[in-house]
Parts: C-alpha cells; sequence; structure tokens
C-alpha cells in the first residue's frame, strides 16, 4: 500500500514561489511515477508535471520554465518528489494534488488530499 501527502501550499503575491513536496510512504517501490494536478472548482483536474522513477519529465505548457518537478531517491519507505513554483501567476491559483502511480490504469493511483495555492495580483 502507498499513502501520498502534499504540504507546501500557501497564499503568495503574483511574482513569488513555492515549493510544493508530496511525499508517499509505504511499498514505494512499487511507484512508477509521480505527478502533480491542479484543480479549480468548477474544472477538470489538470496534469501539471510528471515524474518517473528514472527522471523524465513532463511539463504542461502553462508552467514550462516557471514550475520544476523534481525527485528524491527513494529510500525504504518514503519517496518525496517536490514542485517548485516560481513567477507564479494568479491563474496557478487551484487545489494541487500528487499522485503516485503503481500502474498505467486510474485505479492503480494513489491521491493525496489536495494543498491550496492561493497567488494574488
Amino acid at each position: 500500500q502507498v499513502q501520498v501527502v502534499e504540504s507546501g501550499g500557501g497564499f503568495v503575491q503574483a511574482g513569488g514561489s513555492l515549493r510544493l513536496s508530496c511525499a508517499a510512504s509505504g511499498n514505494v517501490f512499487s511507484i512508477n511515477a509521480v505527478g502533480w494536478y491542479r484543480q479549480i472548482p468548477g474544472q477538470e483536474r489538470e496534469l501539471v508535471a510528471h515524474v518517473t522513477r528514472s527522471g523524465s519529465t513532463v511539463y504542461a505548457d502553462s508552467v514550462k520554465g516557471r514550475f520544476t518537478i523534481s525527485k528524491d531517491s527513494a529510500k525504504d519507505t518514503v519517496y518525496t518528489v517536490y514542485l517548485q513554483m516560481d513567477n507564479l501567476k494568479p491563474e496557478d491559483t487551484a487545489v494541487y494534488y500528487c499522485n503516485a502511480k503503481t500502474g498505467p490504469l486510474v485505479r492503480d493511483w494513489i491521491w493525496g488530499q489536495g494543498t491550496q495555492v492561493t497567488v494574488s495580483s
């Protein structure tokens, strides 16, 4: 079993920075990739960035050049992935969710509870 907990959200002015952390625990060696997603009320959840165990990354066009996803090497029972967010914009305001992928199907994805990011203009 894998559990996922996000932290690091908060309130920041436009142009500022935040770093989100995603701590996955449990059977972390079953995790193939970790993704950060975000959701605005009334809208669908969207991918922000994704990193595989080998280190390959994918970014949404809207955050390229501003956000950086990185990961620590998985230790015995903890695997941490970070999302460094720089030059934040008001349109980045959302609840940010982390998910750990242990397989190719949606049922294999484990989600955290989310962390709020609010960017003021």
